[in-house]
């Protein structure tokens, strides 16, 4: 067998290759997959702007035949019902009601031929979500052994899906679900079926994804929390698991079950608007600033909210509702506008109705207001609380803050929640005061900061380097939780 970082080939008989492809969605570590042989292919957790699968697939000379679907997802839109309208594929998924339209519908242990010596085999692993379905692969060189399995969010590499989404108060219940799950229908398939996840690190549908893309059933037996906790031990990780969980999520939800939402917007009908048509029209809805937050320090339109360009596709979804028209604000809009449209668009978010001209230097040289963001280093910081003259907020998940260690007295308040829960900080937020905004680098404290500018706050600063500069200078740090901590609160309820 030849591995490749992106492709996978295995010979199923003297004259041919199987291929199996792995694509990448950037921003919500999202992995689909197409897999086929004899000009025939499926392609398994499809996004909504299909045309990579349909060009790779084109490149091997194989049709689409089948969608294959291992849950609703919550954090894309699905894009299956668009491979059934461009290439005619059937969508496969389970029987749950919790799926939306299926052209087959497979119960547990129930299977067929993708593909000219590949089978996959239907398994139903709830436990992430009801639905959750597994689907192993047999190939006709070794008909009786798992060559691999489609594991959805019920299984990653190094950790299992979360198991708080469709109902928080059912969280424990679900989590002995999908244990006992994985030791039932995963573990039997054996220790050299290859998995395949529908995330990798970086996705909000785990915990503690490993930074790797390959890995064996055999392999995860020896340090997966699935496979080396006790039932009761694995259960309460789960409950000890406070992951944010972004609103938008619930809008992917409503929108996978109607069968997503169909083509991208092109990036060629987003306007590009002049200096001070952007500053008339971007009140109808909201600006985001792609810029670095060296960047967004320096000068800004106000109100905008600065989110990193690898960041949209996570972060838009806390500030801005389905529906919300979009301003964005580019350093070179000829490079990024594709690709900024494109990430909001796999999200739900397509109204995204200009770009500012000349980026925000055309804005200056027009002479339109501007607001700023300070900046601080960590060595003009003091250590102890007691001296320093300011607040520090650090504005990382409660995970990082409690465990990788914070800035000694710093107040915690994870950044999705910055708007909404800033009144439940102790000691209550000033506006007047000095605030530094802190999280691993920069880039979720200059989304910060530009919220609590949007909040009234007259002196916001973003520690530039994050704690990481902090750690590189050897300064003191602090593990645990804070007295001046909110943790991340419980606001979603139950699934639709």
């Amino acid at each position: 067998m030849r591995l490749h970082p992106t492709k996978r080939w295995t010979r199923l008989s003297h004259h041919d290759f199987m291929i199996l492809e792995r694509i990448k969605t950037p921003g919500i570590a999202h992995v689909a997959y197409l897999i086929g042989n004899e000009g025939q292919a499926a392609v398994v957790d499809p996004r909504r702007d299909v045309n990579e699968y349909v060009t790779l697939a084109r490149k091997h000379k194989l049709t689409i035949k089948y969608s294959i679907e291992t849950h609703r997802q919550e954090d894309f839109v699905m894009g299956s019902a668009e491979l059934a309208s461009q290439c005619g594929a059937k969508i496969v998924n389970g029987r749950h009601k919790g799926f939306g339209h299926g052209d087959i519908r497979l119960d547990d242990g129930e299977g067929f031929e993708v593909a000219q010596g590949i089978r996959i085999v239907a398994l139903h692993t709830p436990g992430h979500t009801p639905e959750s379905m597994c689907y192993a692969v047999y190939l006709e060189d070794a008909p009786d052994h798992a060559w691999a399995v489609f594991t959805g969010d019920t299984l990653f590499i190094g950790e299992a899906g979360r198991t708080d989404l469709t109902d928080p108060s059912q969280t424990a219940e679900h989590a002995g679900q999908l244990y006992d799950a994985v030791h039932a229908k995963l573990l039997p398939l054996g220790d050299q079926a290859i998995l395949l996840p529908a995330h990798g690190s970086g996705s909000v549908c785990g915990g503690n994804i490993a930074e790797r893309d390959d890995s064996t059933i055999g392999l995860e037996r020896q340090y997966n929390p699935v496979f080396v906790r006790s039932r009761e031990a694995f259960v309460q990780g789960k409950l000890d698991e406070r992951i944010p969980r972004p609103p938008y999520f619930r809008h992917m939800e409503q929108v996978n079950s109607k069968g997503g939402m169909g083509p991208l917007t092109s990036s060629s009908a987003v306007r590009v608007l002049q200096p001070k048509d952007f500053q008339a029209e971007s009140r109808r809805g909201v600006v985001f600033d792609l810029r670095r937050p060296e960047a967004f320090a320096g000068g800004h339109v106000p109100g905008s909210y600065s989110i990193w360009s690898d960041g949209l596709p996570v972060f838009a979804g806390w500030v801005a509702e389905a529906g919300t028209s979009i301003y964005l604000v580019l350093d070179d809009a000829d490079e990024a506008l594709d690709d900024a449209v494109k990430a909001l668009g796999r999200v739900g978010f397509d109204h995204v109705e200009g770009v500012l001209a000349g980026s925000f230097e055309g804005w200056r040289d027009h002479g339109l207001p501007m607001a700023g963001v300070g900046t601080v280093e960590p060595g003009r910081i003091e250590v102890d609380p007691a001296q320093r003259d300011l607040r520090v907020i650090d504005v990382r998940d409660d995970g990082e803050f409690e465990t990788e260690g914070h800035i000694p007295g710093a107040s915690h308040l994870y950044v999705g929640y910055v708007e909404r829960e800033l009144d439940r900080l102790q000691p209550s937020f000033d506006s007047e005061a000095a605030v530094v905004v802190t999280c691993a680098v920069g880039h979720r404290a200059s989304l910060a900061a530009s919220m609590l500018l949007r909040r009234g706050a007259r002196d916001v600063r973003n520690l530039l380097g994050g704690m990481e500069a902090w750690k590189k200078m050897e300064r003191r740090v602090d593990v645990g939780a804070s007295e001046q901590s909110v943790t991340t609160p419980d606001v979603e309820g139950p699934r639709q």
